[in-house]
């Protein structure tokens, strides 16, 4: 069970961090060595900024003598307070305070303080005057300075090529523990983070991206903590089932994105932009091996039953796992509810390619008869040129 301990700000506190602008979160875990020093640094930074401000020390269940140290610095600084979280997780700490939260402006930062505090006034001054809805770090833009070993270099940047290719984000920098949210933003998008750990924030990013929402970045100068104790390895293998978790839950259409994009006053058409995409790109992935299955079944039937009854056979078979792996994978369906109907569908849809690739076959000239290998050649172009026609079907017809 989560415990917040406001240890003896009380209503004083709670009153300044409602009428602040800025949320600055700083989440620890065994920290005792550099919070002192860190918290002291921000706060200093901030108070040059034209903003007022809350800094919340977020403890993690520690151990050590963190929680203490949290206690000392809020007597020290009014602007400071902590909160303590009996069970670990970073996206925990995060959503538990930013939900409460009443500030204009919520923002996350690493207690190491990697990243040059600098950064802050332009990540947050396009959240405050209200032009965009998030803002991030980003160490892999240009004019970013960054000061790392090879092994999270490479860690890094597979990671986001993982994200691009997988999920199709368009910001460059998952990672980087500087990011900041409207208010109002995360009210909508946190009860649809299911991660509690080191994927939260870049689940919170997709998300966003998905639902048309306007995403910030801000080159930063960072350098490694060699102090780090993240295990790189362990969080890389947790983000790697968290996209697995958010990419099926994309492609399934499960999340209600378009309703957020509505909520906060974007067109919903932004909101389902990335969901047609993926759908896409998996029906092109079921269509190629329905497509490759389909040549192998032509060249076993062809012989015993000649070409036009191979052709027919291998379509059939294929329209029906065609089908089914669309329904499921695609376009998200589960469950018996209205299968056959969907099959009926597919099958109209299937008369389509059966009329085109019989009409492809009837094409060839006669010195091409007998040849096997033309007559695969040719059908595959046939079947590929109604790949466009099938998939609008599918989206708006018989997957609607």
């Amino acid at each position: 069970m989560t415990a917040v301990d406001l240890h003896g700000e009380g209503a004083r506190k709670a009153q300044a961090e409602a009428a602040t602008v800025l949320d600055v979160v700083i989440p620890v875990l065994d920290e005792e060595e550099q919070l002192g020093e860190s918290v002291r640094r921000v706060v200093e930074h901030l108070r040059g900024m034209p903003w007022s401000f809350t800094v919340t020390v977020a403890d993690n269940a520690s151990t050590d003598r963190t929680p203490q140290i949290a206690r000392t610095l809020a007597a020290a600084y009014p602007e400071v307070r902590s909160v303590r979280l009996e069970e670990r997780g970073r996206g925990r700490a995060l959503r538990r305070v930013w939900s409460t939260s009443g500030s204009a402006v919520l923002v996350y930062m690493d207690v190491d303080l990697s990243t040059d505090l600098n950064a802050l006034l332009p990540l947050v001054a396009p959240l405050v005057s209200g032009h965009s809805d998030l803002a991030v770090g980003s160490r892999l833009s240009r004019g970013s300075r960054v000061e790392r070993g090879p092994r999270r270099e490479v860690v890094s940047r597979g990671y986001n090529l993982l994200l691009r290719g997988s999920l199709r984000t368009r910001f460059r920098d998952a990672q980087c523990g500087f990011k900041a949210v409207r208010r109002e933003v995360a009210r909508e998008l946190l009860p649809l983070v299911e991660d509690e750990g080191w994927f939260f924030d870049t689940e919170l990013l997709v998300l966003a991206e998905r639902a048309g929402l306007r995403i910030h970045e801000v080159p930063v100068d960072w350098r490694d903590d060699p102090g780090s104790t993240v295990d790189v390895w362990r969080t890389a293998r947790d983000d790697l089932r968290g996209v697995a978790r958010l990419g099926t839950a994309l492609l399934r259409g499960r999340l209600p994105l378009r309703e957020v994009a509505e909520q906060l006053g974007h067109t919903s058409a932004d909101a389902g932009r990335g969901r047609l995409g993926s759908q896409l790109a998996v029906f092109l992935v079921v269509g190629v091996l329905s497509t490759l299955a389909y040549a192998g079944l032509y060249l076993v039937l062809r012989e015993p039953a000649g070409p036009q009854a191979a052709n027919v056979l291998a379509l059939l078979l294929t329209a029906v796992a065609n089908t089914a792996a669309n329904r499921r994978f695609t376009f998200g369906v589960r469950g018996p509810d209205r299968a056959l109907q969907h099959q009926a569908g597919g099958l109209v849809v299937l008369g389509a390619g059966l009329v085109v690739t019989s009409l492809a076959l009837a094409a060839l000239p006669s010195s091409a008869n007998g040849s096997a290998a033309l007559e695969v050649v040719v059908l595959t172009a046939a079947n590929l040129a109604v790949t466009v026609l099938r998939f609008v079907a599918l989206r708006h017809w018989v997957f609607r």
